[in-house]
């Protein structure tokens, strides 16, 4: 009888939380790219916001926990939509990917030049890694999130209101996706040898919102 090499088998319990908490991300950009198709980029924000709050009401419902990264984005989504709807400026929109992702940078860059790895308390509860790995994570995802502020400040200072639309929707999600599979590596290479990890973190609340 030839042997032959079983595949790993999906772990669906232990995927399903990252592919709820992905979709309820992505649920208000669509709607946000949607409504900015069919009518302008001010009522695009309004559903936008009243999306991203239902989406932080299924988390809690679903889920029975609001993550601190979907919870701070959601916070300023509200805040900064705010500001567009009653200023009729989508100058504040905008800008709130940049201010969002430096904002996580600083937090995460920061805590490693007071010696912590703040990305722990993230995913502390769900992945196990030698101190070194959660260092590296973290600065792996910092580095990442000044990345994509740059990105942000680029696109919607030099495209139309469409295309920063459609960059923030189509684009930001498959490259924070990407990236997250780029960490496999590392997680493994720092897990304990008795718990390989087969599904990356995705640091929900960079601006997948």
């Amino acid at each position: 009888m030839t042997d032959k090499t079983a595949e790993p088998e999906v772990n669906w319990d232990e995927m399903r939380p990252q592919i709820i908490k992905l979709a309820l991300e992505l649920g208000p950009l669509v709607v946000f790219f949607i409504m900015n198709g069919r009518a302008d980029i001010f009522v695009a924000t309004a559903w936008f916001m009243g999306a991203m709050t239902l989406s932080l009401a299924l988390s809690w419902l679903i889920l029975k926990k609001i993550a601190v990264m979907p919870l701070v984005t959601g916070v300023v989504v509200l805040v900064f939509g705010g500001l567009t709807l009653w200023l009729q400026d989508d100058t504040f929109i905008k800008v709130k990917p940049t201010i969002t992702n430096t904002l996580f940078a600083a937090v995460l860059l920061g805590g490693l030049v007071f010696g912590q790895s703040l990305l722990k308390y993230v995913f502390g509860d769900v992945y196990k890694l030698r101190p070194e790995g959660w260092w590296k994570l973290t600065l792996n995802w910092g580095l990442f999130f000044v990345v994509l502020a740059v990105l942000n400040e680029v696109v919607w200072r030099n495209f139309p209101t469409d295309f920063w639309v459609a960059f923030k929707v189509w684009a930001i999600m498959p490259l924070t996706v990407v990236f997250s599979m780029t960490q496999l590596p590392l997680l493994n290479k720092y897990a304990p040898a008795a718990e390989p990890v087969t599904v990356p973190p995705v640091a929900s609340g960079s601006d997948l919102a």
